[in-house]
């Protein structure tokens, strides 16, 4: 069976003076234009092709590789939009439509969005969505754990904060005041299950609890630096007093909290004090 969207490992049925015809299952046969067919290539041979529609609507080969296949989730650039709908680059010579009807809101040429490429079933045609929740849950499975780490995708932002994809499979929620460094849409990065709300959606954070690792004293000290200017004159250097008096911790606790954000370079050090980067 032939997966559209995907690469294919497919036999040369015959040659042609336009290529070669592949073997195309329920497709019957499928060509391989001759700009893509590879050097002394013959029948029988069996060659790696991305299966997909050209600009006619008809199914075809080729041995360029996308950005992505059918089933991913990648940040994609518009470069048209018409009365169709928008169309992005995904590393082929026919761009891949997003409707206007799978847009969460309207796409604009030259902006990037993360879209999941699927087979319409109604068309049987490829295409995509920035509707994820369509195709990804926000509830996770009894697995994971508070605290695990995951993979994240940022996907989209809001008055609240980022929606991220997790492991490519579910959605969740980093809020923005939990967060102290520039997120853009489409940037993959680590993150932490922090909280499983009682219905089940899911609060992600980008910080590691525990020693060495931005925890709750950590956001304290975050929250004083943006009340000062983005610098405090506390070091390790203060005394416990000083510590305790501004962040309710001990010395001990300041100093991992400091070299946590210092190593994330969250934070500069200097001589008397300490200035958010």
């Amino acid at each position: 069976m032939i997966d559209l969207g995907k690469i294919n490992k497919l036999k040369v049925l015959r040659k042609v003076d336009f290529g070669v015809y592949l073997e195309g299952d329920e497709f019957d046969s499928i060509l391989l234009p001759g700009r893509y067919v590879p050097e002394n290539c013959e029948v029988d041979d069996e060659i790696d092709v991305f299966i997909y529609f050209d600009s006619d609507d008809r199914i075809i080969a080729t041995t360029e590789t996308p950005h992505a296949q059918v089933g991913d989730i990648a940040c994609l650039k518009v470069v048209a939009v018409n009365s169709i709908g928008t169309f992005l680059d995904w590393g082929l010579s026919k761009d891949l439509l997003v409707p206007f009807s799978e847009q969460n809101k309207k796409m604009k040429e030259g902006e990037s969005y993360v879209v999941k490429i699927f087979v319409d079933e109604k068309t049987n045609r490829i295409a995509a969505t920035s509707k994820l929740e369509k195709f990804l849950s926000d509830k996770l499975p009894e697995d994971y754990e508070i605290g695990q780490e995951v993979d994240l995708l940022i996907c989209d932002k809001s008055d609240i904060g980022f929606k991220a994809v997790i492991d490519e499979f579910w959605l969740g929620i980093i809020y923005r005041n939990e967060v102290y460094e520039t997120l853009k849409i489409g940037q993959k990065i680590k993150g932490y299950i922090k909280k499983i709300r009682d219905d089940g959606k899911i609060d992600l954070t980008l910080y590691k609890s525990g020693y060495g690792r931005i925890t709750d004293l950590t956001e304290k000290i975050l929250d004083e630096l943006k009340k000062n200017g983005g610098f405090i004159k506390v070091t390790d250097k203060s005394s416990p007093e000083v510590i305790h008096k501004l962040f309710g911790a001990s010395k001990k606790s300041y100093k991992k909290a400091i070299g946590a954000l210092y190593k994330k370079r969250i934070v500069g050090l200097e001589k008397d004090g300490v200035r958010l980067l």
